[in-house]
C-alpha cells in the first residue's frame, strides 16, 4: 500500500513546520523560491512554444507542457515551498494528529504569500532582461493569461480542482520510486498532463500573469483579471490537495488497515 509514502509525507510536512518555527523568515524564502522556479518554467515552455504558436502548430501546447516540467524537478530538489503541494502534506499531518489546523492555516498563508512575492520579484527579473521586449515573442503567454482571465468561475474552479490532485499525486508518487531517473520521469509526466489539459494551477498561473503584466500587453490582461482568476482557482487548489488527496489517502490507509487486510 501506500503506507510507507504517507509517512514520508507526515515528516516533510513536519520538516517544514520545524523551519518555519526556527525562522519564519527562512520559510518565506523557501517559498519564493518555489514561484520563481515555476516562473523558470514558464518563460522556458512559452518561448519554446511560441515558435510553434506563430506557425499556427498543433504541437505548440505539447512542447510547452514538456518544457514545463522542468520546473517541478527544480522545486522539489531544490528546496522549494510550493503552497498547492502543501495543501495535501500539511492536511494528512493535521488528520493524523502531528499537526493542529491552526498552524496548517497559518503556514498556508505564508507559503501563498512567499510564492505571490517570488512571482512578482520573478516578473521584474524577466522584464530586466528585455526577454519579451520584441511582441512577436509574446504572442503565446499574452493570449493564454487572457483566456485564464476571461474564463468563468466555476471553470476556474473546477479545473484548479482537477489540476492540484495532478500535481500533489505528481509529488506523491514519486516517493515509492527508487532512483532520480524514474522520480523526474513520473514528475514530469504528472505536470504534462495538467499542462495539456488545461487545467489551472495558481502559482503557475501567478508567474504567467505576473510575467504578462510587466510586457506590453492588451486591455484585457489586467490586475483585476488576475484577481478573478487567482481566487477560484486558489480555492480549487486548496480542494483538490486537501480533500481528494489528504482527506482520501488519509481514510484510505488508516493506521491499521494492513493488518485488517492481512
Amino acid at each position: 500500500m501506500e503506507s510507507k509514502s504517507l509517512v514520508l509525507v507526515e515528516e516533510l510536512a513536519l520538516k517544514k513546520q520545524s523551519i518555519f518555527m526556527q525562522s519564519p523568515l527562512r520559510y518565506l524564502l523557501r517559498a519564493m523560491l518555489a514561484s520563481m522556479f515555476i516562473g523558470f518554467g514558464v518563460i522556458v515552455a512559452f518561448k519554446t512554444g511560441n515558435l510553434f504558436y506563430v506557425e499556427h502548430s498543433p504541437f505548440t501546447y505539447p512542447i510547452a507542457a514538456i518544457t514545463f516540467g522542468g520546473a517541478i524537478i527544480l522545486i522539489v530538489y531544490g528546496g522549494g515551498d510550493l503552497f498547492t503541494g502543501n495543501t495535501f502534506y500539511y492536511t494528512l499531518a493535521a488528520l493524523r494528529k502531528k499537526m493542529r489546523w491552526p498552524a496548517v492555516i497559518k503556514l498556508w498563508m505564508f507559503s501563498y504569500a512567499g510564492n505571490l512575492m517570488g512571482a512578482v520579484f520573478f516578473a521584474g527579473l524577466i522584464f530586466a532582461t528585455g526577454l519579451f521586449k520584441d511582441p512577436s515573442s509574446t504572442g503565446f503567454i499574452l493570449s493564454v493569461a487572457e483566456h485564464k482571465m476571461n474564463t468563468p468561475v466555476t471553470e476556474l474552479f473546477f479545473k484548479a480542482i482537477l489540476c492540484n490532485w495532478l500535481v500533489c499525486l505528481a509529488f506523491f508518487v514519486p516517493m515509492a520510486q527508487k532512483g532520480d531517473g524514474a522520480k523526474m520521469f513520473s514528475m514530469m509526466l504528472f505536470v504534462f498532463t495538467f499542462f495539456i489539459s488545461g487545467y489551472e494551477h495558481s502559482i503557475a498561473n501567478m508567474a504567467t500573469f505576473a510575467v504578462s503584466l510587466v510586457t506590453e500587453h492588451p486591455d484585457t490582461i489586467s490586475i483585476a483579471g488576475a484577481i478573478h482568476n487567482l481566487i477560484p482557482v486558489t480555492l480549487g487548489n486548496l480542494i483538490g490537495g486537501a480533500f481528494m488527496m489528504g482527506f482520501m489517502y488519509h481514510y484510505a490507509n488508516k493506521p491499521g488497515g494492513e493488518e485488517i487486510i492481512k
